[in-house]
């Protein structure tokens, strides 16, 4: 059983390394464009909270080692692009995201590590460290409902990233079994949630995909159908029907020249 948890909390710091690492393509294009453009910093200062918490929570937990090494790299990944989006914000938007991280990331983060260690006992520590995490998780997993609602209304999974949300439904799942495996209420619950989230996510996805592309499909059939029609209907300036007068030059074209007496 124990080699299995270990198994699982492998494919599961993979996995979630993956999903860490989907904003290098985005950073790569504030970096080639020098600036962030329309991007938000708001979800990598939150992540790098959630990463930091949790690694906080690696180190308190025995045998945590795993949460502590997925997190840990999640950490360091969102410090770089938090860096990157600091350096490349417009200077209202830096100033905003610089008090934000500071505030978060900084001062949050350091009181909930000094009032853990100084103010509770080593047992009621995990207790208050798991449940921040926990809350935190549960903010990553229902962030997409908005997205959900979207497809729902619009009838289109033209917002809704496959590969993003089939990585959180494994993501959820991994995580979940993991939990489970190693009794850890704080793990396991929020991830629980991910996973049903995120498998309604695929379900939904499934439904409207085929009725995304059918619809492009058919958009594609009316504007030829349309274009077919505008040429047939063309008129000249005088408003005559050219259509009529190519069909007349046709037939002129193709009608054999009648034989002549004198030809004879």
């Amino acid at each position: 059983m124990a080699s299995l948890s270990v198994i699982l909390g492998i494919i599961g710091n993979v996995i979630s390394i993956l999903m860490f690492a989907s904003p290098i393509k985005t950073f790569k294009h504030v970096v080639k464009k020098k600036s962030t453009e329309n991007f938000k910093g708001l979800p990598y200062i939150t992540t790098l909270l959630s990463t930091s918490l949790w690694s906080f929570y690696g180190v308190l937990k025995p045998g945590g080692l795993l949460v502590l090494t997925v997190n840990g790299a999640g950490a360091v990944l969102h410090i770089i692009f938090v860096s990157l989006f600091l350096v490349y914000a417009p200077k209202n938007v830096k100033v905003k995201s610089i008090k934000l991280v500071g505030i978060v990331d900084v001062f949050f983060l350091g009181v909930v590590i000094a009032v853990t260690l100084l103010a509770f006992r080593e047992g009621m520590r995990i207790t208050v460290v798991g449940i921040l995490c926990a809350a935190l998780t549960f903010g990553m997993y229902a962030a997409p409902l908005s997205v959900m609602r979207t497809v729902i209304k619009t009838k289109s999974v033209k917002y809704m990233p496959f590969w993003l949300t089939f990585f959180q439904f494994l993501n959820g799942g991994v995580w979940s079994t993991y939990a489970l495996l190693i009794k850890d209420f704080y793990i396991g619950v929020p991830n629980v949630v991910g996973f049903i989230l995120g498998l309604a996510q695929l379900i939904l996805y499934m439904m409207h995909r085929n009725k995304s592309s059918t619809e492009s499909e058919e958009m594609e059939e009316a504007g030829s159908a349309h274009l077919f029609k505008g040429v047939i209907q063309m008129k000249d300036f005088n408003g005559k029907d050219e259509t009529s007068k190519d069909n007349r030059s046709l037939n002129k074209g193709f009608s054999l020249p009648k034989s002549s007496a004198v030809r004879q």
